[in-house]
């Protein structure tokens, strides 16, 4: 009537049962087991006796089922079962219960019918609904009343005259009985559907395909499905967005599967649903690349890429393999990495996009752009391409084409209105047009019937407002291909680089109220590295950017240092009081009151920094020094003597003048451009300095940041930190560029405790801005909340 046995604790884990004989499992195999399980365990044991640290228990026959169906097997995950008398047990055992699940639907209610049987015995398992039936001892109620309650909690409602279970006709439960339920009876037993029940399935894999092909520059996007209509997939689409966990079809069958990555394509395209489903979508080709980098991540979406599709992707992944080769006069002079940018930038341009030359200042940008156009000259292109850059460097560009490319012929804008207009006249005439950003803004209307192949903007930022003239009258020209040249594509605001593709391939980053709330101000303010991959993505195959560390192996090293000077007593005192009437003016300012206050708060923050550089630049009678001119004469001094030439940097053309002073007094030889330097004379100086001795050169960084070749020197002093640190870099690659044969030092002059110590610090903070979408550094001073003000002042 009862099998006995014993639990002891020992190190072997076994355990021992059979009639008349003792059980024991060891407590180590105990302590393993899980609550449910030892729950489970406990109602079926009778402790008997305890003797020698063992608990002996009993198991009637009514439990012996239970416990030989389903406790056992689960004690043989925790021990070695050793088993007496197994044959004797099995005359006592009853068959194990097995159960059958009928599902079907009837009138949109799902329903289920429970069969139970003990070998061929048939039992009626909702008796168990009735507490007055009488359960035979044979029966497994333990494991019966587990099913029964599984069951009834997806199909409450029981009708005894039919012996049905009904579940509701909610779309939502109907959901989790194919996605939770179906699954789990088949587990506990075998299910049999009607046709009707097995109409509503859960549909896990969406046969979606999206051809591309590119016909006549544009992108043909096609989505196609193999079972599912255009208007199914659009109502698909519409439940996803909405954050349905699935969507029921009309034929009552449900999608649970995730279209992330199709809803994510729509999106980034800025393609409706509608238009995405409809049919063939036409798309700008400049998507290409990035459709293309969606589709290989994407393991849902199978593609069809038609040939001119992959030949556009596979052009730009092997521009090294390409048949652009430079031409034969400049191939022994220009540098394998120049080369690169010659096939990459004519690849670019044959298949029809524009792109950034983004190589750091001193690369040789101009060189690697001028033999584009004698490679196309030298094809048999006779279209007259047009240079736009910075007044500086209108004959610069002239000197390297006479220099590079003798036989293009090229025509500079210059002179009064009326003789520009008719210079302009004559463009088809030259290979090249050269003119200025300041010129073309006044021009422009005299280009409405010119046509050019090549557009080149050097120095780009220039366009980096979206909103000036200039930036305005460039994207006017009508040109086949276009180009933009520049070092920092992005000096303080993301918005420029937004220009700059405006300018390239209108589109490509949206709108920009549209780039802004998906890229400007997720990235500036939020940090989002989701919208900071999404720009690179999209960008990063229509900019190429070298930096001199990666690809001059020979160019000398760059040594930067900071070079802190304190104020004496009577300097520190000037500086504080100014900074007191500062830090007053704002605290004194609401969020509102600050806008409007802002000029006046740049101008004491310039009257600051002036007192850092000497304060006779704001008081006209000081008569105390300057600890910075004093420590810069000393540098120049150091120089001298050891046969070093330098380059003085400042934003105030006023302390350039005061240095004159001390050369002057000092006898020290130096040259000097600001920006009324005449371009002309600019170029005379520079030829000068280069090929004399003359020891020192001053300039004012805006004068001197790009355009100029001073390789004679190897000391670079910037003598007042600016705000936009990339400014200030392509100040010191006058000097640290090709061409330069000896290491290059740079000294950036710090009043310890000031405003420029600040300026250094926001300065290595905000770089990781313009790095985590390309390269390059910068602070924006217009941007500056009230708080960061006070902080910089602190």
């Amino acid at each position: 009537k009862s099998f006995e046995g014993v639990i002891v604790s020992g190190n072997i884990p076994s355990f021992y049962y059979g009639n008349q004989h003792d059980y024991c499992i060891s407590g180590d195999c105990l302590y393993r087991m899980s609550a449910d399980f030892a729950d489970k365990l406990s109602p079926l044991m009778s402790l008997h006796s305890d003797y020698d640290g063992a608990i002996q228990f009993q198991i009637g026959r009514k439990n012996l089922s239970e416990f030989y169906y389903t406790i056992l097997p689960e004690l043989r995950k925790f021990a070695e079962i050793i088993e007496y008398d197994s044959d004797e047990i099995e005359n006592y055992l009853p068959p194990e219960v097995s159960f059958k699940f009928y599902l079907d639907v009837d009138e949109g209610r799902p329903e289920c019918r429970i069969g139970t049987w003990y070998g061929v015995t048939g039992v009626a398992i909702f008796d168990l609904l009735d507490k007055s039936s009488v359960i035979q001892d044979f029966r497994d109620a333990h494991r019966e009343r587990e099913v029964l309650d599984f069951v009834m909690r997806y199909f409450p409602k029981f009708r005894k005259a039919e012996e049905r279970f009904l579940g509701s006709d909610d779309e939502d439960v109907m959901y989790d009985i194919m996605e939770t339920a179906v699954p789990r009876l088949t587990e506990l037993g075998e299910v049999v559907c009607t046709d009707r029940f097995q109409s509503i399935q859960v549909r896990r894999h969406l046969k979606i395909s999206v051809g591309v092909s590119v016909e006549n520059d544009l992108l043909n996007l096609q989505i196609l499905t193999d079972d599912l209509t255009s208007g199914e997939l659009l109502e698909i689409l519409r439940s996803y967005k909405q954050n349905k966990k699935y969507h029921r079809l009309k034929s009552g069958e449900f999608v649970d599967e995730s279209i992330e990555e199709l809803s994510n394509m729509y999106d980034a395209l800025h393609i409706s649903p509608k238009e995405f489903v409809k049919g063939k979508i036409q798309l700008p080709a400049y998507r290409a690349f990035y459709l293309d980098k969606m589709l290989e991540k994407s393991q849902e979406i199978v593609a069809k890429r038609d040939s001119h599709f992959k030949q556009i992707i596979r052009s730009m992944k092997t521009v090294s393999e390409s048949d652009f080769d430079v031409p034969e006069s400049l191939s022994q002079t220009m540098r394998g990495y120049q080369q690169f940018g010659h096939k990459w930038l004519r690849t670019v341009g044959s298949s029809g996009f524009g792109g950034i030359l983004a190589d750091d200042m001193g690369l040789g940008k101009t060189l690697q752009m001028i033999s584009v156009l004698l490679a196309e000259k030298q094809e048999g292109n006779t279209d007259t391409s047009l240079i736009v850059c910075p007044a500086s460097l209108v004959f610069n560009w002239a000197a390297e084409f006479e220099k590079f490319a003798p036989e293009l012929s090229y025509l500079i804008i210059v002179g009064t209105q009326k003789e520009r207009a008719e210079l302009i006249k004559q463009y088809r005439d030259y290979d090249v047009v050269i003119t200025s950003y300041d010129l073309i803004k006044r021009d422009i209307t005299h280009y409405e019937d010119c046509s050019f192949g090549y557009q080149v903007l050097d120095e780009a930022q220039y366009i980096k407002n979206h909103t000036t003239a200039a930036a305005k009258s460039v994207k006017l020209i009508s040109a086949k291909h276009r180009f933009a040249l520049t070092g920092t594509p992005i000096e303080n605001r993301l918005s420029e680089l937004w220009s700059i593709f405006d300018y390239l391939m209108p589109g490509l980053l949206y709108g920009y109220d549209t780039f802004k709330d998906e890229f400007e101000t997720p990235i500036v303010k939020h940090s989002d590295e989701s919208a900071t991959k999404k720009l690179r993505r999209m960008t990063s195959v229509f900019i190429l950017r070298r930096l001199k560390k990666d690809v001059l192996r020979d160019l000398p090293d760059k040594l930067e240092e900071n070079y802190v000077v304190r104020f004496d007593e009577k300097q520190r005192h000037i500086y504080d009081a100014k900074v007191l009437e500062l830090r007053q003016l704002l605290q004194g300012a609401n969020a509102a009151e600050f806008q409007t206050i802002k000029l006046k708060v740049f101008s004491y923050l310039t009257q600051i920094r002036q007192i850092c550089c000497d304060p006779g630049l704001l008081l006209s009678d000081y008569d105390g020094g300057s600890v910075k001119r004093d420590a810069c004469m000393e540098i120049i001094q150091r120089a001298i003597e050891g046969e070093h030439r330098v380059l003085i940097f400042s934003q105030f053309t006023t302390m350039l003048e005061k240095l004159e002073q001390d050369l002057t007094k000092a006898g020290i030889a130096y040259y000097k451009i600001i920006g009324e330097t005449s371009k002309k004379k600019r170029m005379e100086l520079v030829e000068s300095f280069n090929s004399s001795d003359t020891p020192v050169f001053l300039i004012s960084l805006k004068a001197g940041g790009t355009g100029l070749n001073l390789t004679g020197a190897d000391v670079v002093v910037h003598y007042d930190p600016w705000w936009n640190v990339a400014a200030q870099n392509q100040a010191t690659d006058r000097a640290h560029r090709i061409g330069q044969t000896r290491a290059v030092t740079v000294y950036k002059l710090i009043a310890k405790d000031t405003i420029e110590e600040k300026i250094q610090k926001m300065q290595e903070k905000k770089q990781n801005l313009a790095d985590s979408v390309l390269t390059g550094d910068f602070v924006n001073l217009a941007s500056l909340s009230k708080d960061e003000l006070m902080s910089i002042l602190t």
